[in-house]
């Protein structure tokens, strides 16, 4: 099995910097993590700073005025205690009374590996948090727990992405005084679940902050109820990724849950390919599981109540109980979110009278993000100046 592997691991050349600029950033990343031993507890609430200090300058979104990296304490999965870190960009001129009214974003699919951290390669959201920023938004950017702290990253549990979105606006206002306590949650594809979850959790979780709606795109939903299809015998699907992303789940599922036998649910290539997940981002896992199947990783049927239950708590996107407005925006032609998932959250949604915004554009994954930026822009406009 090892030679369906044998395309290599090197760097994508989305992730290529100059030496000076990966010195730089390796040597910051060092100077902060010997401030934070790996098994340290935390010295307060989620939210506390563990360390901080300059963002390296070549990472920097354009026009931003000032940038922070942070590692933070948040809540992971099982609610246990865990680091994250991320970034902090100021815009340019002077704060508006109250502080800076701040967005926290949430990356997409990038893989599980420290290296590959958003705050590690630099690939920070570039000239769409730009435009967020030019607005006269701040743009605080977590990396998730887990990519770039101890631990594997739990790629897709809800919950802990959730969590890491709304400790950063706190962690960014301990050490940027000029933030408001005003804030949204943006985010695309993996983000747009973290965001949605956010949307569920972020006032009861952190009511000193003043939460006023999120932007979800490109939102990965309902995987939870084709969990039970899951098999040796599983069609393959005509989408983008969907081998590497069920890779990354069910390696995360394996590390933050050693009670459930994943490993017994895998075929010998499926465990050899949630190995090799583990390590590689996701452009070079792309390459790497090519031509691998969903059915091909799996011996058995995903159908025993405990790993059903687990997938379920971490993959549920929450159809009632939001206190504040939220957006979601679709691509009809998107293969890597099928639009008809999104349709069933939306229904849900609606059925359970909850308050929202749901457009849907002609573009793909990626895409949607360009086209949904007017809409998306008046709904956080107006998100902030509702009393």
């Amino acid at each position: 099995m090892v030679g369906r592997f044998d395309r290599g691991t090197h760097p994508s050349g989305r992730f290529a910097r100059s030496a000076g600029a990966m010195l730089v950033a390796a040597l910051v990343a060092a100077a902060l993590t010997l401030t934070v031993p790996a098994h340290a507890a935390p010295a307060g609430p989620p939210g506390t700073v563990a360390s901080s200090g300059p963002l390296v300058r070549e990472y920097w979104i354009p026009d931003a005025a000032d940038a922070h990296l942070v590692t933070y304490w948040s809540t992971g999965p099982g609610g246990r205690p865990a680091l994250s870190t991320g970034a902090v960009f100021i815009p340019p001129g002077q704060a508006p009374p109250g502080g800076w009214p701040v967005v926290s974003w949430g990356h997409g699919a990038i893989g599980l590996a420290d290296e590959c951290a958003p705050t590690a390669t630099g690939v920070l959201g570039g000239g769409y948090l730009t435009r967020w920023l030019t607005q006269g938004y701040a743009v605080v950017a977590t990396d998730y727990v887990g990519l770039g702290t101890p631990g594997i990253h739990p790629y897709l549990d809800g919950r802990s992405q959730a969590y890491s979105v709304v400790d950063m606006v706190r962690a960014a206002r301990a050490i940027v005084p000029s933030l408001s306590r005003k804030w949204v949650a943006l985010g695309q594809s993996q983000g747009g679940q973290a965001a949605m979850v956010a949307a569920s959790l972020a006032t009861s979780y952190a009511p000193e902050l003043d939460y006023r709606g999120a932007v979800g795109l490109g939102v990965p939903s309902n995987i939870e109820n084709l969990a039970p299809l899951g098999g040796p015998a599983f069609p393959e699907l005509p989408l983008t990724g969907t081998t590497v992303f069920i890779s990354y789940m069910l390696a995360g599922l394996r590390a933050t849950r050693p009670d459930i036998d994943v490993d017994g649910y895998l075929s010998p290539l499926g465990r050899e390919v949630l190995d090799r997940a583990e390590s590689l981002c996701y452009p070079e896992a792309a390459e790497a599981f090519a031509g691998i199947s969903i059915g091909e990783l799996l011996s058995r049927q995903l159908d025993d109540p405990v790993i059903l239950s687990a997938l379920r708590e971490m993959l549920e996107i929450p159809t009632r109980g939001y206190d504040r407005p939220f957006f979601i925006g679709q691509g009809m032609l998107d293969e890597v979110v099928p639009a008809p998932l999104t349709l069933k959250l939306v229904a849900d949604l609606t059925g359970n009278g909850e308050q929202f915004t749901f457009r849907h554009y002609p573009a793909g994954h990626l895409g949607t993000m360009r086209l949904s930026l007017p809409d998306a822009t008046d709904f956080v406009r107006e998100a902030f100046r509702a009393p």
